[in-house]
């Protein structure tokens, strides 16, 4: 319960519209966030799954259905130029970067008390790239405020291991989804697979490196291993690895 400006009892059951002169009581009804429940979610997928489409289509039906929203992603996706988050297909949209140490609870709850109110939905795009501690600060978000937060990134690596900010959503994440897509063999991606000049798989190297489809395929499990296999073969029989024609 909470204890209105004027000294009223508030509950999940209030009816707010009984405190609607009253603007103190009001906002004290917005920062609880207790008219509304909301949630944190996981989409992943591998590259070239859509995931930033249906990012950038969501927020666009959001703005048609009148929501406060506000989109973000890591400021270390160096692809495109700075706040903008853009898809493939085309279709871009201003957004707020998130440096590696920005305390993401401080600054939305202080835009919220700023504006008076909280923003129904957050979407964030290349989540794999948040700190575990990031995302802590986002359920906060929710827990606190009510706000809807929408995580949209990677699962693995190169290596199929997992982003820092991939596993945390995976531990406390109150929706997880996947965004599936095709191997150019029929079954469904599960690796984002690196490679090199040569056209073969990398295994070595930083988590981190930005690239796009000249640096990365995503692939399924089987055609990854098979390749694998398949050039390990190649450097048995030409040690040097001097492939190029």
């Amino acid at each position: 319960m909470l204890l209105t400006h004027c000294r009223r009892l508030i509950t999940p059951h209030t009816d707010y519209r009984r405190y609607a002169g009253c603007s103190v009581c009001v906002k004290l009804r917005i920062f609880a966030g207790m008219d509304r429940k909301g949630k944190l979610y996981f989409r992943y997928g591998t590259m070239g799954s859509a995931k930033t489409a249906i990012l950038l289509a969501t927020a666009y039906n959001f703005e048609e259905r009148g929501l406060s929203f506000i989109c973000m992603k890591p400021e270390i996706d160096t692809r495109e130029k700075r706040n903008v988050i853009r898809s493939r297909i085309g279709i871009e949209r201003e957004c707020e970067m998130i440096r590696h140490e920005t305390d993401l609870y401080a600054h939305l709850s202080s835009i919220f008390r700023r504006d008076g109110a909280a923003f129904d939905w957050i979407l964030v795009d290349e989540c794999q790239f948040l700190t575990a501690e990031q995302v802590d600060q986002l359920s906060r978000i929710v827990d606190d405020f009510g706000s809807n937060v929408v995580c949209y990134g990677l699962r693995t690596d190169f290596r199929s291991l997992l982003f820092e900010g991939s596993r945390r959503l995976f531990e406390i994440a109150d929706t997880i989804d996947e965004i599936k897509s095709t191997c150019t063999c029929g079954h469904k991606t599960i690796v984002n697979a690196r490679f090199d000049a040569n056209g073969d798989f990398v295994e070595d190297g930083d988590q981190v490196e930005i690239g796009g489809n000249d640096r990365y395929t995503a692939v399924c499990r089987r055609c990854w291993r098979n390749k694998k296999i398949s050039q390990a073969s190649r450097f048995t029989l030409f040690p040097a690895g001097n492939l190029k024609s």
